[in-house]
């Protein structure tokens, strides 16, 4: 599988521009919804924080779309991070199934 170039969309993105914008609701008006605080919506919808299993599960109730749509989301985000950090580490030895030696 090709290495990703491009970091993927955070979650705080989509919410703005898929489902925020097109329905005229503020970050205000949807952190009440979500039972959340302005401020952690807005840090989220900015990419200054994650989504949270709890988290995911309240946007999905108010959005009515599924905590794994969000999740899912902020796991690719978070697995290209991980990857750009780690860059070219790798581990000092393996241990695959069936490869045992010892």
């Amino acid at each position: 599988m090709p290495k990703r170039e491009r970091r993927p969309t955070p979650p705080g993105e989509i919410l703005r521009e898929f489902y925020l914008q097109p329905r005229g609701l503020s970050v205000s008006r949807f952190a009440r919804a979500a039972d959340l605080t302005r401020k952690h919506v807005s840090n989220i919808v900015n990419g200054r924080a994650s989504i949270t299993s709890e988290t995911a599960v309240r946007f999905a109730e108010v959005l009515k779309t599924t905590p794994q749509f969000w999740l899912n989301l902020q796991n690719a985000v978070d697995l290209f991070d991980a990857r750009r950090k780690l860059g070219t580490w790798r581990p000092a030895e393996t241990h695959a199934s069936g490869t045992a030696t010892d």
